[in-house]
């Protein structure tokens, strides 16, 4: 995405990594790598790594104080999204068409396309969704 800055340039900025602390970084890495069908995580100094495209990863570290929960989106195709449906619902991991959980145990069709929102060993809320926010919009 080109963003222009205050002196009128555009520079191209993505996500390389991101971590996310986690009670137990392992067993968090593996669970996000089997929902999303990643390879097997990669363990490096401090963190539990799951490989994403376009060269992104997202890193899990254990501190050594209390976590708090935090919110991470997953864009995916339909397809995918199919794929991680079927293990969230064969695992029996519980998961909602909506952060206020509300409606448990299904998905969303918000924006054009579908999303569902479930929790990760941590707590952390993830979501998986086929269409960015606004995507529906004019």
């Amino acid at each position: 995405m080109e963003v222009p800055n205050p002196q009128g340039s555009t520079m191209s900025v993505s996500i390389n990594h991101l971590i996310l602390f986690a009670h137990d970084k392992v067993s968090s890495a593996r669970f996000l790598a089997h929902i999303l069908d990643r390879p097997e995580p990669t363990l490096w100094g401090p963190f539990a790594t799951v490989a994403l495209d376009s060269h992104c990863h997202v890193e899990f570290a254990e501190p050594d104080y209390e976590i708090q929960p935090q919110h991470v989106a997953f864009l995916v195709s339909e397809e995918d999204f199919d794929g991680i449906y079927e293990r969230i619902t064969a695992t029996g991991l519980t998961h909602w068409a909506d952060p206020q959980m509300a409606h448990p145990g299904t998905y969303n069709r918000n924006h054009g396309g579908r999303g569902v929102y479930f929790r990760d060993p941590s707590g952390h809320g993830l979501e998986v969704l086929t269409r960015p926010y606004g995507a529906d919009l004019p």
